[in-house]
Order: C-alpha cells, then structure tokens, then sequence
C-alpha cells in the first residue's frame, strides 16, 4: 500500500516592499527607461527572516502596499536644492517621477501605519515628509563637517547614540554610547521636522539617524546597514522584520 505524501506547511514570511530606482537618464541603453535596485537590499531583508519585493513604478501606489506589511525606502539620487548652488557642485538628481512614486507609498505606509526603514535617500525622503530641511551639500552648508563621502570597502566614522532610543537599544554601542558605520553621501538632514526625534549623530553634529516620537516603526539612517556585515545591522534589520512580522499577523 502506498503511504501518503507528506503534507508540506510553512508559515509566511511578512511581505516587505522595496521600490526600484528609476534610470529616466538613458544612462544604459539610449531610449529606454530601466528600474534597478542595489541587491543588497533584498538580500539583507531576505537574511532577517522577511520576503522583499521590489515595487516597480505604477498607477496605484496605494494599492502596493495595502498588499505588503512593511515599507523599506532604499538609498537613491540627490534632491534637487531650491535655490542654486555654484557651478562646481554637481547633483545627481533623482527623477521627479521616482519621488512623487515613493512619497506615495510612503504616505499609503503612514496611513496603514505600517513598518517603515529609510536609508540614506529613503530616511531623507521620510524626513523631508514631516517637514524637514536638508543640507544639499555637505562641504558648502556645513564647510566644519567631517567628510561623508568615505571609500566604500572600509570608510567609516562614529556616531553617538542617544540612550533609551530605538537604535541604541537596536545597535548595542560601547559603552560610551558609540557605533561605527559607513558614510556615502553629501547631502544630510538640517532640522527635523514634527513628529521625529534624532536618535544618532556623526562626531561633527549631522544627523545620522531618528525614529518616530510614538512606538510606531518609523526610522532612518543616514549610512548603509545592507552594506556591513556586522551584528548591529544584522540587528537593526531583524528589528525591522519582526515589526512586520507583527503587521502580518494581525491581519
């Protein structure tokens, strides 16, 4: 008699939604416009225990992410500055399309009050959300600052944490409430807007990192946790997963 087949369960991972970066520039291939996304990312999530998504630009943002648990906004181009800068500064400009998509899903996770992670451009594009100001560029606005745009394999610097918060707790600093963590960029957070509190800072004062005022997930990092292989943000993104993880099962 043949035994019966074994019936195979798994329990669902909770959906995380990555939006692609948008390519509007022909910079590979003359009159097409390509997505792509830093794998990084999807594996880093994928690591923590998650199912990433990568959400391509369309119609009905809202309807994403009815459909995801958590909302992580990755790294990307530059924000344009309001007024002009000299002509030796150059922007590498995210196109217009690429924010008005994100700031929709992003505004759709805010109202579903779902998990969400911003890196570097994505903590920023949060930031600008509850009105925030940006630094376009770091040597010009702030000439005292340390540099911030490091190698890539091995820059790093410090950053203070503030404690009792969210990401210290996430991030388990030194004693002295100290992490290290890379650094890409050249444009930063000014002054935060209603609604989030800074929770890390480089050594020269810039923000690197808040969070919400409530207990909702809400929180941005200014460096690239997907790109360390260490503990702390090995941590920081499991933190992430287990928030979503509690959005799936009440659903």
């Amino acid at each position: 008699m043949a035994l019966d087949a074994p019936i195979l369960t798994f329990v669902p991972r909770p959906r995380i939604g990555i939006p692609l970066c948008i390519d509007a520039r022909e910079r590979w291939r003359p009159g097409r416009v390509y997505l792509y996304a830093d794998h990084a990312y999807a594996r880093a999530i994928d690591a923590a225990g998650a199912l990433p998504v990568h959400l391509p630009a369309q119609s009905q943002p809202a309807e994403i992410v009815a459909e995801i648990d958590g909302l992580l906004l990755p790294g990307g181009d530059d924000f344009a500055p309001e007024q002009p800068y000299p002509d030796d500064v150059t922007f590498d400009l995210a196109p217009p399309s690429q924010i008005e998509f994100d700031q929709a899903l992003l505004r759709a996770a805010l109202a579903r009050r779902i998990p969400v992670l911003g890196i570097c451009y994505g903590a920023q594009l949060i930031a600008l959300h509850h009105g925030s100001s940006l630094h376009h560029h770091i040597p010009l606005d702030q000439p005292d600052a340390l540099e911030h745009q490091l190698p890539e394999a091995d820059g790093r610097h410090s950053i203070d944490l503030e404690p009792g918060s969210r990401l210290a707790d996430l991030l388990s600093p030194d004693d002295e409430g100290r992490g290290q963590v890379n650094s890409l960029h050249h444009q930063a957070i000014d002054e935060l807007g209603p609604g989030l509190r800074a929770t890390a800072h480089a050594p020269d004062g810039l923000i690197e990192g808040f969070e919400s005022i409530d207990e909702r997930f809400i929180l941005g990092v200014q460096w690239h946790p997907e790109k360390l292989d260490d503990v702390a943000s090995g941590r920081l993104f499991a933190a992430f997963v287990q928030a979503c993880a509690a959005v799936r099962a009440r659903n």
